[in-house]
């Protein structure tokens, strides 16, 4: 069987703007991804790929794949078979994910660096188009929304992950506060996933992108940390990291300082998870 992605060139320009801020952001993440307390990347990609109807011999398409964290369960479910090709722009996010799927003997998943909202594939090549965690990355969500429902085949699925609202609460305000009293220009200053929480929203944008009649869920979630000190790592392994790499080392330090000590203050182990699943079949 042919490669997924033949025929995935790179894009014809530079990739959108908030993309490559991402991708910057993640790319720095990527030395905390495979600690304890970022186990929601797995948790999350894995929920995603069981709702999918994925049969062996399949063909998967994961968009802003990161370090694998969909693309290497849907590769154990359509088996060998099948193929996963998974596209994003983090080279480091990339790399884990190779070493995973290697570690694993899973031969039949590729990664590849390129813009996932220009991947220059044909129409209709996938049975399955997910991403998780990634749609709010770009300015246009609605034209990404339709470039991956073109590559969605007849009688294929999308299915986009989203977190719901309250990510990471409490400690995300206290996060955003203790970052405002050190350094206010930074205040909030890359929070793109509070764009779309909801399901009405996420069940909009798939609606305006063409895929009628989405399937949208919301589930609520808690994860649960061994120490208040591990949301650090959460820190250092998700979006919060381009606010943290902004600062000085002696801001950084005083930051971590303050948080920290109020996150034991209070307790804090248990931190919230809500996702948004939507998944929109195209007819046949």
């Amino acid at each position: 069987m042919p490669s997924p992605g033949a025929g995935i060139t790179p894009s014809a320009g530079p990739a959108d703007e908030h993309a490559q801020r991402a991708a910057r952001t993640y790319a720095a993440a990527a030395d905390h991804y495979s600690l304890p307390a970022l186990s929601f990347w797995d948790r999350f990609g894995s929920a995603t790929v069981a709702r999918l109807p994925l049969a062996p011999g399949d063909r998967v398409l994961d968009l802003c794949c990161g370090a694998g964290a969909s693309a290497l369960p849907a590769a154990r479910a359509v088996g060998p078979g099948g193929r996963v090709l998974g596209v994003d722009l983090a080279v480091p996010l990339l790399d884990l994910a190779r070493a995973r799927a290697a570690g694993e003997g899973l031969a039949n998943v590729e990664f590849r660096h390129g813009d996932a909202t220009r991947t220059q594939l044909p129409d209709g090549g996938f049975d399955a188009v997910v991403c998780v965690f990634g749609v709010f990355f770009v300015r246009d969500m609605t034209a990404f929304a339709a470039e991956m429902w073109r590559l969605v085949r007849p009688g294929g699925v999308l299915a986009v992950t989203t977190w719901g609202p309250g990510l990471f609460e409490p400690a995300n305000g206290r996060f955003w506060q203790t970052v405002g009293a050190v350094e206010p220009s930074l205040y909030k200053a890359f929070n793109p996933w509070d764009e779309i929480t909801t399901t009405e929203a996420l069940a909009e944008l798939l609606a305006r992108a063409g895929a009628g009649q989405p399937a949208v869920t919301a589930v609520r979630g808690q994860h649960h940390l061994a120490h208040p000190d591990q949301f650090w790592d959460i820190v250092l392994g998700t979006g919060y990291r381009g606010t943290v790499d902004a600062l000085s080392q002696e801001q950084r330090d005083r930051v971590r300082e303050r948080l920290l000590a109020g996150l034991r203050e209070a307790g804090v182990t248990t931190l919230r998870t809500d996702v948004v699943f939507g998944i929109a079949e195209r007819p046949r």
